[in-house]
Formats: structure tokens, sequence, C-alpha cells
């Protein structure tokens, strides 16, 4: 091979193995950054196919309808906790902070934050649903897929391994 040829071969080589490298550290760093978005149902039961359930620690948002009756705000704080559920099931919340003014038992919400020891969410954020045409795509489709009847049809599912 000329050298000519041989030296634009390496510095082809180089150029494409620093583009990848580039893009791979990229992508890693952006990967703590994702907020994968969960319903109550798909954090107890896994999401998608492999029922691939979140880990405790990871960084998610939870969207549902608030359970009437859930919310309870500490009157010395503003630590308020309620339960976020769907047609499958209901997840803990916890916020501390200013609650929207639109937030209220019976209000489609969702939370970011993070997940925590016995399936309670940690939030950082929540936000109040008021209107259908600022709903994400994947939160319109979940509610329209998990909220058919009215909170008083959700019945939480049994604990199989659970001892009396």
């Amino acid at each position: 091979m000329n050298p000519r040829r041989k030296s634009r071969l390496y510095l082809a080589i180089v150029v494409l193995i620093g583009v990848a490298l580039t893009a791979t550290l990229m992508l890693y760093a952006l990967r703590s950054n994702i907020d994968l978005f969960y319903t109550p149902s798909e954090i107890l039961q896994g999401k998608g196919e492999n029922h691939e359930k979140p880990e405790v620690g990871q960084r998610l948002r939870i969207g549902g309808m608030v359970m009437p009756g859930s919310v309870k705000r500490d009157q010395k704080t503003l630590q308020v906790s309620f339960k976020v559920y769907d047609a499958r099931g209901a997840i803990d919340v916890t916020y501390t902070g200013i609650l929207p003014d639109l937030f209220r038992e019976g209000q489609g919400v969702v939370a970011q934050g993070v997940l925590g020891e016995g399936n309670v969410v940690n939030a950082r954020e929540v936000l109040a649903k008021h209107d259908e045409k600022y709903t994400p795509p994947e939160v319109a489709d979940a509610m329209k897929e998990n909220h058919k009847g009215p909170a008083s049809a959700y019945t939480p599912p049994q604990n199989e391994g659970a001892k009396s």
C-alpha cells in the first residue's frame, strides 16, 4: 500500500474511533438525566413484554389519578403524601413543597422523582393535569387504557406471597 493511502486510512480510523467514543460518552452522560414514564401498574407489575420493573433509586415520572381520600398533609411542614392509581395498581407518592393549584383528589397528575423503598416515589415536582391538549402522548394513552372506571371501582392487588 502506498504511504499516502496508508496515512489517510489511519486518519480515517482515528476519526471514526473519536466519533464513536464521543457518541458513547454523550449517551452515557445523558443516561443519568432520562426520566422514564411509568403508570402505577407498570411500577408494580413491570413494563413491556419483559415486565421490567424500575429499580430503587431510579429517576422516573409516574402518571395517574390522585386516589380520593389518600391525600395527607403534615401540619408543621410542606410535606404531602398521596396515592396515584390506575385500574391495576396504586403507588404512594411523597412531596415536599407547594402543590399546583389544580391538584385535587380524583385529578390526573404526573409526579417526577425517585423510586424509593417499598415502591414509594419521592417526588421533586408534581404537575396537575388540567386540559387534554397539554397531555404528553404517552400519558394520554396510559390514562385512556387504565382509567376506564371511577376510583371506587379500583381494588388493590392482593399480595400473593404475603403471610397472614
